[in-house]
């Protein structure tokens, strides 16, 4: 018999401060909104549900974080937190997109197939990717980019599209203007039980790296907006 998956999961990109740890079947979150609060959160967050669940960070087959995009301060948190636990506990790590999260949620939540997740990045631009099922996991079907709402081509998805996220909060005319799109006012984050999800094949697969590799995703750098081949 396998032994029960036992995954953390951690994200610090945005507002919010999420902690989500699976124990074979069973999963236990923590979701706070919680500005500039986050690398005094996290750590209590992270030891409140490894007390509940009685098992110690050594005894986890892998820690997950979110690795952006977000804010630069939030995400540098998140990776620094996962690598300081990852190393002393000596297990591997794995990143997770905070819009795939939030696209994920969207599914969870409302059974959505097609989405497009955007954060409000500041600045007047969003980060924003496009997403699709694929055997109940949220895939990217576009990259992610840092752009100004009216600089992104119309996306001319067909059927019904979801909107997640603070980027179609604070831009909604702008971007329904590219995508009509029915907007889920209840997911405006990424939360760590979604990320659980998406690397659930990464683990399976073997893909979870020492924790020196792990790196943030900042897309700030990325300047073109690119459908990704074959999507």
């Amino acid at each position: 018999m396998p032994t029960a998956v036992k995954l953390l999961a951690l994200d610090t990109s945005t507002e919010a401060c999420s902690v989500a740890l699976q124990i074979g079947a069973e999963r236990l979150t923590l979701d706070e909104v919680c500005p500039q609060q986050h690398s005094k959160r996290i750590l209590p967050m992270v030891q409140q549900l490894l007390s509940q669940a009685g098992i110690g960070l050594s005894q986890l087959d892998g820690i997950v974080f979110g690795r952006g995009p977000g804010s630069f301060t939030g995400v540098r948190i998140g990776v620094g937190v996962t690598q300081g636990l990852a190393f002393g506990a000596d297990v591997p790590v794995y990143g997770v997109s905070t819009l795939a999260a939030m696209a994920q949620a969207a599914h969870r939540l409302h059974s959505a197939e097609q989405v497009i997740a955007a954060i409000d990045a500041r600045m007047a631009e969003v980060y924003i990717a496009s997403f699709r099922l694929k055997n109940g996991l949220m895939l990217p079907s576009s990259g992610e980019v840092a752009i100004k709402p009216h600089d992104l081509p119309v996306f001319d998805i067909g059927g019904e599209v979801y909107a997640v996220g603070t980027g179609w909060q604070t831009y909604e005319q702008q971007l329904q203007q590219k995508q009509n799109a029915v907007i889920l006012n209840d997911v405006l984050y990424p939360s760590a039980q979604d990320m659980l999800s998406l690397s659930l094949p990464a683990l399976a697969a073997g893909q979870f790296i020492a924790a020196e590799h792990a790196e943030p995703v900042y897309v700030r750098d990325d300047v073109t907006w690119q459908k990704l081949p074959g999507r």
